[in-house]
């Protein structure tokens, strides 16, 4: 039976997101993302795909330099962008007001990449096994775990992953997604991974 195995990754620690949206990795980020390669060293990958956002590509490098003659490809479809245009009544009040930052446009093509991205990444192979990796943002991993396990649509809002950390899903023909990792990150020491919940992993 054909499978496809889909390793997600959460770009790692990104250098002054306070001071600039595009920036590239800190030291921590650079180090995670070694790991994180070390740890999948020899695994026989179809391809690394990465959004085209700095932090993203810069993981998707260090990593693939763990994976001789792995391809790496920037796809857009691995952006960070709004992966739904949740209704916010009923949610707390910080998640109502994330929500309400968002313009217009991005509701109409974060929702509509997202869809082309499920399309793409979310289904079983036509034949064989195929592994595939993708260097994206909290978001689009969120909502592929939500996909996955077929929870109302809302709840990619809190699903939270650390940098660097690691999510496999698999899908098979008639058969449900199975998510056989979430958030993993024992390839991380204790430093390197986040010791509390600041702002950014709340949303």
């Amino acid at each position: 039976m054909p499978s496809r195995l889909l390793y997600l990754v959460r770009h790692a620690e990104q250098d002054r997101p306070e001071e600039e949206a595009d920036t590239g990795l800190s030291a921590r980020g650079r180090r995670q993302a070694t790991l994180l390669g070390e740890r999948l060293r020899g695994a026989d990958f179809a391809a690394v795909h990465h959004g085209p956002a700095r932090r993203a590509a810069e993981t998707a490098a260090l990593v693939a330099a763990a994976l001789p003659g792995v391809p790496v490809y920037a796809d857009d479809r691995a952006g960070d962008h709004l992966p739904h245009d949740t209704d916010p009544a009923g949610l707390p009040d910080r998640y109502a007001e994330f929500l309400a930052a968002f313009t217009e446009r991005e509701r109409v093509d974060g929702p509509r990449v997202t869809a082309e991205a499920v399309a793409r990444f979310a289904t079983p192979p036509d034949e064989g096994d195929v592994r595939e990796l993708i260097v994206t943002h909290n978001f689009l991993v969120g909502w592929l775990v939500r996909h996955a396990l077929e929870a109302p649509e809302r709840r990619w809002i809190g699903l939270n992953h650390q940098n660097a950390g690691l999510t496999v899903i698999r899908y098979a023909p008639g058969l449900p997604p199975a998510l056989i990792a979430h958030n993993d990150v024992a390839h991380l020491p204790p430093e390197l991974r986040a010791t509390g919940l600041p702002e950014h992993y709340l949303i």
